[in-house]
């Protein structure tokens, strides 16, 4: 009898220490959303200043971010053939692929106006739209320091992650912590692009 209340006191007492360690864990908040334009960015999130970095910084990752071809036919045949155009990596490597449709912009909202902290910059992306409407923003890269471009010539959507995103729409709220998630929606009526 003596050990059961010994085992169950020293269970009782680590209670609060791992409590005090979940929740000491900062909530990190990302907001997310895929945007057609500046403009509608702005609209959206409030934020102008925010939308032309996002936006300038996915315009000059998108050659080294879209899908490569090695004609405007091969393009075609997921692009819309407008979209499909000549393009030159940042190496220098030219190739055939769709152009730029919108941007993928994503802010970490914690920590951001509190006395003592810089406000995050956004995090973004270069958005491609396929022929059937689905968006697309470039994989994470790998642990190996990302896709050699030289390689890459006719891997096509290889190195692109599809997205659920609706473009133009108030943003969706990513929590940090245990994985949990929210989306949180402006009550004001958006337009979609296309």
């Amino acid at each position: 009898m003596k050990r059961s209340k010994t085992t169950a006191l020293l269970l009782m007492s680590t209670v609060p220490l791992l409590l005090t360690a979940c929740s000491s864990e900062p909530e990190v908040q990302v907001q997310e959303g895929l945007y057609t334009s500046v403009e509608a960015c702005a609209e959206a999130t409030g934020d102008p200043s925010a939308c032309r970095t996002a936006f300038a910084q996915a315009a000059a990752q998108s050659a080294d971010s879209a899908p490569q071809y090695a004609s405007k036919e091969e393009c075609a045949k997921e692009y819309e053939a407008d979209q499909c155009v000549e393009q030159r990596t940042t190496a220098g490597t030219s190739f055939i692929g769709p152009m730029m449709m919108g941007f993928f912009m994503g802010q970490m909202l914690s920590g951001a106006g509190r006395a003592g902290q810089a406000p995050q910059a956004p995090q973004s992306a270069p958005a491609y739209q396929d022929k059937a409407k689905g968006w697309a923003k470039p994989a994470a890269p790998t642990s190996t320091g990302g896709l050699n471009t030289a390689s890459r010539i006719g891997t096509g959507k290889a190195g692109l992650a599809p997205t659920g995103l609706q473009p133009n729409a108030a943003p969706t709220v990513s929590r940090g912590g245990f994985g949990s998630t929210a989306r949180s929606r402006s009550n004001s009526s958006s337009s979609f692009g296309g």
